[in-house]
């Protein structure tokens, strides 16, 4: 559709704009905050509140960088009438870009309000973790040096959605950053990271034309599906590990029960491209949720 049809669309309605939002992706930041919660329950240090604070930020951070990414990748040819995955508002014409970005600015607005709270909690590391989650989140696909267009979405996932949320979740309830915490960081980070890994698969040969150089276009579809299947291995890995080192219960293992819904998605993915990529994008999302929620669950009870 042509940016004039998309310049000249309607009234957005409730209804676009939760297709704007992406709502399947905002598991990405529940998730790690359901571990960090957790982590901190196990050392005793839940604090409910902040928790919820962090939940609340981390999910207007995920709509936020969704908003901005509609509104970029259409800015810079990345979603046209080719595009393989689901329909994007600004692509599409159900929303104006100036809207879409209003909008992305509105979420990370409301964020930095959430996290004004925070930062009264945990201090200086939590306004510098704030603000840089946000810097990060829009320039994502925007500003002069867009983290997606040049091959760091992945590491941007791993650190944000992983690192970042789960020991940020910790530290606002615990005041300091348990080795616990850094761990299960990494199995939220790599689950998170697989989730991308679909997406740029699915999207590697429009990706290509729009000189959107994501990892997967850099080093190959090939390269790509090893990482996926590493980024599962690793997810798995670190219950274990956390168990194995004697850092928590054998309860940790339930996070283990998740793994049959690793096969689905993985068979697509070592199997398929383009556009039949697109329900491995719902299989792995809901992995993630059950990993992180049996994770959680088991820390909590350890």
């Amino acid at each position: 559709m042509s940016s004039l049809a998309a310049v000249t669309a309607p009234r957005p309605s409730l209804g676009t704009w939760l297709l704007a939002i992406r709502p399947k992706t905002l598991t990405a930041a529940f998730a790690p905050v359901a571990v960090g919660t957790a982590a901190a329950l196990a050392a005793g240090q839940a604090r409910w509140l902040p928790a919820l604070a962090a939940l609340v930020g981390a999910v207007l951070i995920q709509i936020g960088t969704n908003l901005t990414n509609d509104y970029y990748d259409f800015k810079k040819g990345a979603d046209t009438a080719e595009r393989l995955g689901p329909k994007r508002v600004t692509q599409s014409g159900l929303i104006a870009p100036r809207t879409v970005l209003i909008g992305a600015l509105v979420s990370f607005g409301l964020a930095f309000a959430v996290g004004c709270y925070l930062m009264w909690i945990g201090g200086w590391p939590i306004a510098a973790i704030g603000i840089a989650s946000l810097l990060a989140g829009y320039a994502y696909t925007g500003g002069p040096f867009p983290l997606a267009y040049n091959g760091l979405g992945d590491l941007f996932v791993f650190v944000f959605f992983g690192l970042v949320a789960v020991c940020g979740t910790f530290y606002v309830q615990a005041g300091t950053v348990s080795e616990l915490a850094v761990l299960a960081s990494v199995a939220m980070g790599t689950s998170g990271t697989a989730l991308l890994v679909v997406n740029n698969l699915r999207d590697a040969s429009t990706d290509v034309k729009a000189n959107k150089r994501t990892l997967v276009v850099r080093l190959g579809e090939r390269a790509g599906r090893i990482e996926y299947v590493l980024m599962l291995v690793l997810s798995l890995a670190v219950p274990v590990l956390l168990w194995s080192t004697s850092r928590a219960s054998a309860w940790v293992l339930l996070a283990l029960l998740s793994i049959p819904l690793t096969w689905p998605p993985l068979r697509r993915v070592l199997r398929d491209r383009g556009a039949a990529l697109n329900p491995a994008l719902g299989e792995t999302a809901r992995f993630q949720i059950v990993f992180a929620l049996l994770f959680a669950i088991g820390l909590g009870i350890g």
